[in-house]
């Protein structure tokens, strides 16, 4: 059995390997992209951390929106461990969206809950402190760790490749 080292492992999984591009430029080269997906993992399991603390500490007795912190925290962490898996092999696209998704739906949940209420529950301002602006602040974070991700990404896809012509006889 021939053993795998990691600079095989990136020149097969990273999409911008060139033919005959040794694997430490391969990997050096997407360095940026694997830290930001492991900066992305962290900031999600930050916010699931938080709701699956309120969801211990008392929220799991509001109808309703304690089953949806519990949802919240679980996607958040089964989406954080896949996001670092993706620092081996790229992230599937899909997961990243699901990361966003899981991101904007903590915040969009916590605009509800100050303004119109969600299934008849409400707070006010930062509360409950800390967890709130730690929340509002990890998760706004991952939003912009995964745009600046996806920019990357779309800058790679339309970069232009200088093709190489045959030698003339």
């Amino acid at each position: 059995m021939t053993p795998i080292n990691a600079g095989d492992l990136t020149a097969d999984t990273n999409a911008n390997a060139k033919p005959g591009t040794p694997a430490t430029a391969t990997a050096a080269a997407d360095l940026p992209t694997r830290s930001l997906a492991a900066l992305s993992a962290a900031t999600l399991t930050t916010s699931g951390y938080i709701h699956a603390q309120l969801y211990i500490d008392g929220y799991r007795y509001i109808h309703i929106v304690g089953v949806l912190f519990l949802l919240q925290a679980a996607a958040s962490f089964a989406l954080a461990t896949l996001l670092l898996a993706g620092t081996v092999a790229r992230p599937s696209v899909l997961i990243e969206l699901g990361a966003a998704a899981t991101a904007l739906g903590a915040l969009a949940g916590f605009t509800a809950s100050r303004t119109i209420g969600v299934f008849g529950f409400t707070e006010h301002g930062l509360q409950p402190a800390p967890q709130a602006l730690v929340s509002v602040l990890a998760e706004a974070a991952t939003l912009a760790l995964l745009a600046v991700s996806a920019a990357r990404a779309l800058r790679r896809a339309h970069r232009v490749t200088p093709t190489t012509r045959p030698p003339r006889s």
